[in-house]
């Protein structure tokens, strides 16, 4: 069984975090396909400012755990707090809590038809309903922070795949969200075009954004991540700061992936 993951920390970049109260929670949260279970009483909670990174092999439940944190997939029991709102709650409007939450993506997701700009205009003016001067302003200081700005006028076919990941990563915070979801974020991408990705979201986790992370990137979440958790078979299986689970983990599971890592 998974306890609950409570910890106070002390960011990478020297940023500490007094807010008491997380931004996200999962509290006994599960996951089935049929009869498949994929995940079991996951407990897990994201605080201000925090950047937690999972990691584990493919088939644990990571990416399964991340898209039900939204409910782009539908927890089959337990509950997904955001802000102190349940998203499992019958009464939550879901479209309006996803708007506290932003989301990147394995595979880019972009429109084709639009500029870098116009897909992050659009997802403003559709989700926040802003008008297109508005929503243009905006998604120009976003791809600024991503540094896409000469960028803005190129359509994704134009972009590297790195340059189109950073177009979604300007998509997901210029909606202002309290947390971004990253689902491995550098999966898609040839070796030599991660280390922009990488260094956007070194970036973002140094401006204080609260971020959860699905990654195979090692290094990434040794140097940059508050915390780390390892899950297996759809189970959280050890969690704590990057230098106990790379150097000291407490669980022989850990230890035989993070040696196989190496």
């Amino acid at each position: 069984m998974s306890e609950a993951i409570t910890l106070d920390t002390t960011g990478g970049a020297g940023v500490h975090v007094h807010n008491p109260f997380p931004i996200l929670e999962l509290v006994g949260l599960y996951k089935s396909f049929g009869h498949q279970l994929v995940l079991e009483n996951i407990d897990l909670s994201v605080r201000p400012g925090e950047l937690v990174c999972v990691i584990g092999p493919s088939g644990s439940g990571k990416s399964t755990m991340l898209r039900c944190c939204n409910r782009l997939e539908e927890p089959s029991g337990g509950q997904v707090i955001i802000d102190g709102i349940d998203l499992m709650d019958r009464n939550t409007s879901i479209d309006r809590m996803r708007q506290k939450i932003g989301m990147v993506f394995q595979q880019f997701n972009l429109y084709p038809h639009y500029t870098a700009l116009g897909n992050v205009a659009l997802a403003l003016r559709l989700v926040k309903k802003m008008p297109r001067r508005q929503a243009e302003a905006l998604a120009l200081e976003a791809l600024t922070r991503v540094g896409l700005a000469e960028r803005a006028g190129h359509y994704p076919h134009q972009l590297s795949g790195g340059q189109q990941q950073r177009v979604g990563i300007a998509r997901a915070i210029a909606l202002n969200p309290m947390i971004v979801l990253f689902d491995e974020p550098t999966s898609s991408l040839d070796p030599e075009l991660v280390g922009s990705v990488l260094e956007v979201m070194r970036e973002l986790r140094e401006s204080g954004m609260t971020m959860l992370v699905v990654t195979h990137e090692m290094e990434f979440a040794r140097a940059v991540a508050d915390r780390v958790v390892f899950m297996a078979d759809g189970h959280i299986v050890e969690h704590g700061p990057p230098e106990q689970i790379f150097a000291a983990p407490l669980q022989e599971r850990t230890r035989a992936f993070v040696e196989r890592r190496h």
